[in-house]
Order: structure tokens, then sequence, then C-alpha cells
């Protein structure tokens, strides 16, 4: 089972995909499209309910036009 620390960096994560995507004019259908998974996938990570691998968080940072720091900074 997660930590909750892990489960709120989750949260706080996909907030800021959310948050990408949505200045990008990106519908979650879109950015899944790009990377090859479902609009649920897209959707369970910007809530935070499950954990996104590293590559796949590189494809988004491209596909949302934000740098690394963007996602993981407090």
């Amino acid at each position: 089972m997660a930590s909750l620390d892990q489960m709120k960096f989750h949260r706080k994560l996909g907030a800021k995909i959310l948050q990408a995507r949505l200045d990008c004019g990106l519908e979650q259908n879109e950015v899944a499209a790009k990377i090859g998974k479902t609009q649920s996938y897209v959707s369970k990570v910007e809530s935070g309910d499950i954990k996104i691998d590293l590559h796949t968080l590189t494809l988004m940072m491209k596909i949302l036009k934000k740098p690394i720091g963007y996602f993981i900074a407090e």
C-alpha cells in the first residue's frame, strides 16, 4: 500500500498534469491517443488514483510542452 506522502505526491502530480493539459487546450482522449493509453488511464493519472511511469511522464512533458520541473516542483 502506498504511503500517505506517496499518495499526496501522485495527487499533486496529477493536478499539474491536468492543468498543463488544460493550458494546451487538449482533451484527455487526445493526450491518451498520443501516449498510447486510454482516456480512462489519463483520467486516473490526473486524479492521482494511479502512478505514472517515467516513460509516460516524459511523453506527456513533450505533448504538454512543460519541463520536468513543472511537474515535480513543490
